[in-house]
Order: structure tokens, then sequence, then C-alpha cells
């Protein structure tokens, strides 16, 4: 099953029978990827007088609860309202779903503190376009980094206290230059884990409080496996419809036919 989208003067196909989900699955319990302490996700049966949501147990039905924090329990994308005082929803802010992406792989950068860093020289130079890219005009709407090393560990990592990579608010600056309006990472956060609240890499990517993006989003915790290829794709951004300022998240990614 292909489909054709054209994106001003270019057409570009892509077959929607094969998807590439780099969500990571919501699980219960101590195996599902976790970061600023949040507690673990739990999912249990609802249970009212002799009524028990689980078909296990003699319930009719499965009719559960899920506690969760999308911030700290998985793929989850977020709007400016994440740092704003204005009650912004990821609900309201995403209104498009379908984006023109690339997918680029960047070491994060040892400093002498320990920390590991995005840095503006390594985003300049991964989004370089090659002489193919400029004849077609090519520019994405949307950007995924994947970081190296890679491996599936990250389906289950438990970031808490152990001071992940980031990015430098000026590699977010050159992310804004090149026009880019959505940012999915495998990081728990673009920011530092423990930062004091300064925030500076998601304040230069809203633009906040100046004058606030509210179309542009940031997601983050995704896992892109190593056979997906780094270079260009659509991007299927998918939320559930919270009033909140951030979702879980499923983004699919679609190759370039």
């Amino acid at each position: 099953m292909t489909a054709h989208i054209k994106i001003d003067k270019i057409t570009y196909e892509i077959d929607l029978s094969q998807p590439i989900d780099i969500s990571i699955p919501l699980r219960a319990g101590k195996e599902n990827a976790n970061a600023f302490y949040a507690d673990e996700i739990r999912i249990e049966p609802y249970r009212s007088g002799n009524f028990v949501g689980d078909v296990l147990q003699g319930g009719s039905v499965n009719y559960k609860n899920i506690f969760f924090n999308p911030h700290g329990n998985g793929t989850h994308t977020e709007c400016v309202g994440h740092i704003s005082k204005e009650p912004y929803s990821i609900n309201q802010c995403l209104k498009q779903f379908w984006f023109l992406a690339r997918l680029i792989s960047v070491e994060p950068i040892g400093q002498t503190n320990g920390d590991k860093i995005i840095t503006e020289d390594l985003i300049t130079h991964r989004l370089e376009l090659n002489d193919k890219d400029k004849m077609f005009n090519m520019s994405p709407q949307s950007l995924i980094v994947r970081t190296i090393p890679n491996n599936n560990s990250k389906l289950h990592q438990q970031y808490s206290g152990t001071n992940p990579a980031y990015f430098h608010h000026k590699a977010i600056e050159k992310i804004v230059d090149a026009g880019i309006e959505h940012v999915l990472t495998d990081l728990p956060s673009v920011d530092k884990e423990q930062d004091d609240g300064i925030l500076l890499a998601h304040k230069a990517f809203w633009n906040y409080p100046q004058n606030p993006q509210l179309h542009k989003t940031i997601t983050e915790m995704i896992y892109v496996d190593d056979t997906i290829k780094d270079g260009w794709y659509f991007l299927n951004l998918q939320i559930a419809s919270f009033e909140n300022d951030a979702s879980p998240s499923k983004p699919v990614l679609y190759k370039i036919l």
C-alpha cells in the first residue's frame, strides 16, 4: 500500500504497509525504561464490590487502571507547556502529524566533568546536505537523533541519577536555525538531568519566554535500532489526546521509496 506525498514541487512515495516503530512500549514494573525518579508504571485491575477487572481473576472483562508519568516512563512527546507558566497542552499544540524527517547518529562528546554533550559542531556536521539533497532542496521538518553507543538496553534503561548525555543549547539553536520544528531523541531529556532548573536547551528550542513556539515538539526516550539507517524518512507522530503538557507517543517512520 503506497502513498504519494507532495511537498513544494517534490513528490515522495512511501509504503504504508512497512512502518518502523521507534517508540518504547510501556510495561508495568522494572523492565520499562525510566527516568527522573518516576515511579514504576502500574497496570492494575479495577475493583469495586464483587467486580474485578481481570478475566484471569474471574472478571467478565479486563478493565484496568494505568498509573504513569509521561516524562519519566518511556517515549513521550512534549510541548512548550512543559516549561511554561501558561497551561499549554500537547493535544492543543500538535495539530499536524506527518513530517519529512531526517535520522542522524551522533556520539556525545565526553567532558572533563564527566558530562557527555551533543555539541553544536556535531549537529552542524551531521546536518550538512550532500549534493543530491541540495539538488532536490531537501529540508527536514523533524530531526531524529540517535546516540552512539546504541543497543536495546535503551528499552529498559534506568536513567535516574546517571547523568545521561544531553544537548548543548548551541546545538539546539543550530537545529532551530535549520528550520526543524520537531526533535526526537533517545535521551531522557535534551537538557542535563540536574541543571538547577535552567533548561537552556528546552528554552532555546521553544524560544521561551520571549516568543513561545507552540507548534514545536520534543520527543524523548525513543529507540532506533541499528538496522534503521541514517537518512530521510517520513514521520508519523502519534500521541494520545491528553490535555497535558506531554503524552505517551508512538513515532513511526516510513522509508522513502
